[in-house]
């Protein structure tokens, strides 16, 4: 291994790009293109290239601490895990196990997001389980479950998008935030087809777009009932597919038919000719698709958000047919799988209800306990990290970062240092990690092997390509010597593969059913779409393969249409003869081959048709006022990663993204007095920021935009507004009403 190619994939967004590694003599790894995965077919961003600087002992936590006199010291092992696991003990003892919080990461392997939930339910016994997933694509799949029955953030491979007539991208910048993706859309235009990019910036990626349309932040749920007004009036609505593939039409249309164009066109401050030519883009082609990001989802109500958009493409039977549908392109590295399998608090392994107590009953006889010692759902992230110091008075926390990444940040940075004991597990001496009791050192993506599954539902193989520093351990092994210590001697093996032999098992029947994916097959087939369930055929493969070298075949090969019939109230799953199995095999006999495209037969409900919800348009939680008269929203940079942890170590990155901005329209600094790179206060109802003015015409005059990866002074975050949408539980990072201040330099 150490002197071998070792093909992998990026640590960082849900692209996760193919990539090869080869070792170097300083101990970390040098990056090469990797031309046979399909996503990226060799491409990196500036982040996957220098993905291997954050692996160097100068840039890394090499040993574990402990917090003596106020100050963090570094400490053995056991000394470091003896604290933690006597912190933890003594919470539940004193206050119960519910006073007991675990807090987890988008970024972590299946393997170790699976551990984790486990550990919180066997070990601890605690239902205080979320993870920053939750600030993700948490009001898609609320909405995509509404809807199909089933939440996979693409229901179809990137592949397909080149080839569908038109796209409407939903509040995404791709050009920033997943930049190898953004050939899809080029190669979709470069087809004849047409890309429609909503966006209250005119970004990078809106500059590809045929039409930019740009609403007022938080207006995206009017836009799109003022869409489906026009299809409706404008007699595009494919009646057949709705009487045949759906229900609850009726009620959908009328409220849909309360947003007339004038009336949303106040609201968006879209024009309607840009409405009318929108609808006419989209309903001409044959086929076409509607993809959303964070921009409609992070709001406090961005499940009925996506829900308009969803219905957008039901009403025009754009949903469950080949190269149509709705996606969500989800952003962190395993945000998909990360809650799939146990780290959400209403979750368990294979995607399965916690208050289910048929689910209940299948993971508990996996994990060899009584489903009734299971705890029932805990609270959700922003909830979670709110009750810190009063009803949960310890914390484990891996591999997140809230600190800069939460909303209200300020306060939530409060919390933490009012807690009796926090335990921190990452890869660098994150802001959050500094404020801990123990801080422990884990191996890295290239340390280490592990699946995880991105963005298109597509199960992947991360293979170790190099052996850890000493002092450093994995994730999965603390949790081993931290149960063993807390009476838990079984159940938490050190293995991966063992850990996802045993994740088969506790998924096969749910609807992310993992239990026909080995080892083995991720190697020889380059990746398995979910749902993928064992079949009298498959073989368990001994994943002899997990560290070997050489090219894998094009998972881009998969069967252009793949067929969903379920049973009632199940996931989908194959049938015979639905036309997923390659030509001449037969569908019986080998393994299931994955499932690349969902839906194509029914939907996954319990009478396989997809679901309208009605919705209405509602105003966000903070409209500008008198006080505070302008918008703020948020987002991302190229070079920075979510709360810039591990990037901001980088010093290419940080040459290409040195700090936070203000950005803002001519009109707006004309009439705050600001030039090019002047200080700017941008103050919330929740704090103050101050960071330099970007001066731009790309931006809404009314409205002012901040990346979120930093801390300290420009930490956009400490103004982001924590309303929380009422069923995803996604707070409202989106939209909120500030005031802008000129600060003397």
């Amino acid at each position: 291994m150490e002197n071998s190619v070792t093909p992998t994939h990026c640590p960082y967004c849900a692209l996760q790009c193919g990539m090869n590694l080869t070792p170097t003599p300083d101990g970390t790894v040098e990056v090469s293109e990797r031309t046979d995965f399909p996503v990226n077919r060799g491409a990196l961003c500036g982040k996957g290239r220098t993905a291997p600087a954050v692996l160097a002992s100068s840039v890394r936590l090499t040993t574990p601490l402990v917090r003596s006199a106020g100050t963090l010291v570094p400490a053995t092992w056991d000394e470091a895990l003896d604290r933690i696991a006597e912190g933890l003990s003594r919470t539940r003892t004193e206050h119960g196990p519910d006073a007991c919080g675990v807090f987890g990461g988008g970024g972590l392997t299946n393997e170790k997001a699976y551990t984790l939930g486990k550990f919180a339910r066997v070990v601890l016994g605690t239902s205080q389980i979320d993870y920053n997933g939750r600030f993700c694509m948490s009001s898609a799949a609320a909405a995509g479950i509404k809807a199909f029955g089933l939440d996979r953030g693409l229901p179809f491979p990137l592949e397909d998008i080149p080839r569908t007539g038109c796209v409407i991208l939903v509040g995404s910048n791709l050009a920033e935030t997943m930049p190898p993706s953004l050939r899809f859309f080029s190669e979709l235009r470069e087809n004849g087809g047409t890309l429609i990019v909503i966006d209250p910036r005119r970004t990078r990626t809106a500059e590809q777009a045929d039409l930019h349309l740009a609403p007022r932040p938080g207006t995206d749920l009017a836009l799109a009932l003022g869409l489906l007004h026009l299809i409706v009036a404008e007699g595009r609505v494919d009646e057949a597919y709705v009487a045949e593939r759906t229900v609850g039409w009726e009620d959908a249309r009328a409220a849909a038919m309360a947003h007339w164009p004038e009336y949303v066109e106040r609201i968006t401050g879209v024009s309607v000719p840009q409405l009318r030519e929108t609808v006419r883009m989209f309903c001409e082609p044959e086929n076409a698709m509607v993809l959303t990001a964070r921009g409609p989802e992070q709001q406090s109500k961005g499940t009925d958000t996506v829900g308009a958009w969803i219905n957008l493409c039901l009403a025009t039977g754009r949903a469950g047919r080949p190269l149509s549908g709705y996606g969500c392109l989800t952003g962190q590295g395993n945000g998909q799988g990360g809650r799939e399998h146990g780290q959400k608090a209403d979750q368990l392994p294979g995607y399965r209800k916690l208050d289910d107590p048929a689910a209940r009953r299948h993971v508990a006889e996996v994990w060899g306990v009584d489903p009734d010692s299971l705890p029932g759902p805990g609270r959700s992230a922003y909830e979670l990290l709110d009750a810190l110091g009063t009803d949960i008075r310890s914390l484990l926390l891996m591999a997140s970062n809230p600190v800069v990444s939460a909303p209200r940040a300020a306060h939530i940075e409060e919390r933490l240092r009012s807690l009796d004991f926090l335990a921190v597990c990452d890869v660098v001496l994150s802001e959050t990690a500094e404020l801990a009791d123990v801080v422990l050192p884990v191996t890295q993506w290239a340390e280490e092997t592990g699946t995880t599954t991105n963005l298109e539902g597509r199960v992947l193989l991360r293979r170790q390509a190099i052996t850890p520093p000493e002092n450093i351990r994995s994730d999965l092994r603390v949790m081993h010597e931290l149960a063993a210590r807390l009476g838990v001697e079984k159940g938490f093996p050190t293995d991966p593969e063992e850990v996802f032999e045993e994740l088969r098992r506790a998924s096969a029947g749910g609807p992310a059913d993992y239990s026909g994916i080995t080892y083995r097959r991720l190697v020889e087939e380059n990746g398995v779409f979910w749902p993928c369930p064992a079949t009298d055929g498959d073989s368990s493969g001994n994943g002899d393969g997990a560290g070997s070298g050489g090219a894998s075949p094009d998972a881009g090969a998969s069967p252009d249409a793949v067929g969903a019939s379920p049973d009632a109230g199940a996931a989908p799953m194959r049938t015979p003869g639905s036309g997923d199995a390659a030509p001449g095999d037969d569908a019986l006999d080998g393994p299931h081959p994955g499932t690349p495209r969902l839906f194509l037969d029914r939907f996954a409900t319990p009478d396989g048709r997809a679901r309208f919800v009605a919705v209405s348009h509602r105003a966000i939680a903070e409209e500008p006022d008198d006080e505070y008269p302008v918008l703020l929203t948020t987002g991302r940079v190229v070079a920075q990663y979510q709360s810039g942890a591990q990037t901001r170590r980088v010093d290419e990155l940080n040459a290409a993204a040195p700090g936070p901005f203000v950005e803002l329209h001519p009109r707006l600094a004309e009439r705050l007095g600001a030039a090019e790179g002047d200080p700017v206060a941008v103050v919330s109802r929740r704090g103050r920021a101050v960071a330099p003015a970007r001066i731009t015409t790309t931006i809404r005059p009314d409205t002012v935009f901040m990346p979120f990866h930093w801390p300290g002074e420009g930490r956009a975050n400490t103004l982001t507004n924590p309303a929380l949408d009422p069923t995803s539980r996604m707070p409202e990072f989106k939209a909120c009403a500030v005031r802008l201040e000129a600060v003397e330099s």
